[in-house]
């Protein structure tokens, strides 16, 4: 079976099956994109909890949405990867991570797909971030 095949029946069994695709009671972090030339839409919110070494871990991370394979697989697999990491570890996810992630060279309008939930995870980490180290400041 060629690389392709199975990354591609990996999609699929990521878009019938998510993980990860759930609401979380009172999260630390919430954000959504939408991608007004398709129409997919993605929210990620999540719980962050700062280990015994003062790193801020997502300890809780899940999604909605709605649209196509691509976005809907790629979110279920970026919160499966992303569950017990870093903020920073995550932050430094980048385009190539992604593409990794989900095994397919796609064009600039699928990658836009694969992208969204990355782009709310992030955007979501970074506001809370700042709110967070707004709260320890204050604490000093």
């Amino acid at each position: 079976m060629s690389d392709k095949k199975i990354y591609q029946e990996e999609l699929m069994d990521h878009f019938k099956y998510p993980r990860n695709k759930y609401k979380i009671e009172d999260p630390d972090f919430y954000s959504g994109q939408f991608n007004p030339s398709c129409g997919d839409k993605i929210s990620i919110e999540g719980k962050i909890e700062e280990d015994e070494n003062g790193i801020l871990r997502v300890t809780q991370i899940g999604f909605d949405g709605s649209g196509c394979v691509i976005s809907m697989a790629a979110a279920s697999m970026l919160t499966e990867k992303c569950l017990n990491k870093s903020v920073d570890e995550i932050l430094d996810l980048d385009k190539d991570d992604m593409l990794k992630l989900v095994g397919l060279n796609l064009g600039p309008i699928r990658l836009r797909c694969v992208l969204l939930c990355l782009e709310a995870l992030k955007q979501g980490l970074i506001e809370y971030k700042n709110k967070f180290v707004g709260m320890t400041r204050s604490k000093s």
